[in-house]
């Protein structure tokens, strides 16, 4: 008691890194629908037209 009150440092704040999840989801290969899944070539194929038609 003599001592008086010790503090602690407070603990790290997770880094903004730490809370993201990792998925093939975003890598090029899966966003092209190169991977063989007919919903991903689809979606492909609507991002296609979508860039396309401002080009127009």
């Amino acid at each position: 008691m003599f001592g008086g009150i010790s503090f602690r440092k407070a603990p790290k704040a997770p880094s903004a890194d730490a809370d993201k999840v990792k998925t093939k989801a975003k890598k090029k290969g899966y966003i092209t629908g190169a991977h063989g899944s007919g919903a991903a070539k689809k979606k492909a194929k609507i991002r296609e037209r979508r860039a396309n038609k401002s080009k127009r």
